[in-house]
Formats: structure tokens, sequence, C-alpha cells
């Protein structure tokens, strides 16, 4: 009976274990010259627009959004030519179905420990290429931009799906950063077990740009 019980705990304890982010992993590169604007200007709608991350360690995973303040694109001939997004870092809003942990875990992460959002309060990404795919299930365009926290700057690759009209621009995208590329080391350490915090976060954005 003890060895019955034991094996369903086992069962029920890897069950509940959590793995990196699946999904894209965006390829990391050195900052490059951000892009040039030409064409058609598109200025972002912020409240129809979100960035979300996912963030995981083996016990479970925290997943939160922070708010754009401003950004803007340009089009030329049917494509993304430049654009430059900032997000407010202090706007995070975790959104864990369980809230008790809600505000400790809002103020670590403002804290130096991860964000330090009172001395870098933003974050940007600004594109430096934008290449059209044919016949590629995983996306329609691949992106290639300078991302910005705390005093890092790094270029990210990612697959992105995105559709225009002559009013419009829309774009998604689901993507795995590695966090320590950034300066975010804390928890990036196995021999913490359970309280060890992937280096893997999934961003998620929806973007939405008005002509």
């Amino acid at each position: 009976m003890k060895k019955t019980l034991y094996f369903l705990s086992m069962i029920a304890f890897l069950a509940s274990c959590q793995s990196a982010p699946s999904g894209e992993n965006a390829q990391t590169a050195e900052q490059q010259e951000a892009a040039k604007a030409k064409g058609a200007a598109y200025t972002v709608d912020n409240a129809q627009s979100t960035l979300t991350f996912v963030g995981s360690k083996p016990v479970g995973t925290h997943t939160g959004t922070f708010k754009l303040t401003e950004g803007n694109l340009t089009v030329e001939d049917g494509n993304i030519s430049s654009g430059k997004f900032t997000f407010d870092i202090n706007s995070l809003n975790i959104t864990d179905e369980d809230t008790s942990y809600k505000a400790k875990l809002t103020g670590h992460l403002l804290s130096p420990d991860f964000f330090d959002a009172a001395k870098y309060k933003t974050a940007t990404f600004e594109i430096t290429s934008c290449q059209a795919l044919t016949n590629d299930t995983n996306g329609t365009h691949r992106i290639s931009g300078n991302l910005t926290m705390k005093d890092s700057t790094k270029n990210v690759t990612f697959t992105s799906k995105v559709t225009l009209s002559d009013t419009q621009l829309k774009a998604t995208a689901d993507f795995n950063i590695d966090r320590t590329q950034w300066g975010l080391f804390y928890g990036n350490d196995k021999s913490l077990g359970d309280k060890f915090i992937y280096p893997e976060v999934k961003i998620k954005f929806d973007i939405t740009a008005n002509k």
C-alpha cells in the first residue's frame, strides 16, 4: 500500500513539473544598425497592442504583460521597412490565475534582482530588417531587431505573422529568448532545485498599427 501511494505521489509530482517554454527560440546576435524609415508611416495603437511573457520553473509558471507607451512602423512596397516600440517596465501586470503572490512577485520582478525598474524604466525593440517568407507555415515574415532591456542590447530574429491593408497593419509572434543575455541571472542555477528559474522566457506580442 505504501509503495502504491509513493508511486502515485511521484506521478502527481512529475505531472506538475514544468519544463522550459516550448516553441521557436529566437536567434540572438550582437546589436545591429537600425533600419531607416522608408515609405508610409503607421502608428501603433497602444490600447489594442499587447506584450505577454511566460516564465517557468520546475514547479510552475508565471505569466504577465507590459504596456506599450509608443510605437511606429513604416511600410514600403508592401513590406515593413522600419519600426520601433517602447514598453513601460513599471506597467508590469502579473496575470497568474493564483493571485495570492501577485504583489510579492511584482515587487520582486521590478527589483534589482530582475528588471531594476527604478533605474531602467523602459525596454525598447527597434527593427533592423524584415524579410518576407514564402510558403512558411510558421509565419509570413522573419523580423530582426535590437531588443534593449536594462543596460544590454542584443539583436533577436524570429518569425512573425503580418497582415497589411491600406490603413492597418497587424503583427503577431511567439518566441523564446534567453533572459541571461540581458543580465537577468536571478535563479539561473539548477542547484536551487524547485526554486530554479529557467533562463528561457516566452515572449508573445500582438501589434495593431494604423496609418
